[in-house]
């Protein structure tokens, strides 16, 4: 991946459009990397990875329906002998 600083991508941004169909390029400031400049096919790739990751939510985010609806799920009873592991002695 290309590393250049910000002066130059602006002064050069049509040969950057060009690289970046072969591979990202980092945008640095002062030594630090402050962005990257991607292909459009890239970036809707990131997209697409980015909507199926999973998502944490606080409780109280979530529909009281929703919750109920968990809290009165019940664990297949093949599986008792699981909870049984977790019983205390």
């Amino acid at each position: 991946m290309k590393q250049i600083p910000a002066s130059e991508f602006a002064r050069n941004f049509g040969q950057y459009r060009e690289v970046v169909q072969r591979e990202p390029v980092a945008v640095t400031s002062h030594g630090r990397t402050t962005g990257y400049f991607v292909s459009a096919m890239v970036f809707e790739e990131y997209q697409k990875l980015k909507a199926m990751a999973r998502r944490a939510y606080k409780v109280s985010d979530l529909p009281k329906s929703f919750v109920d609806a968990l809290a009165a799920t019940r664990m297949n009873s093949a599986h008792d002998h699981l909870n049984a592991l977790l019983e205390d002695e």
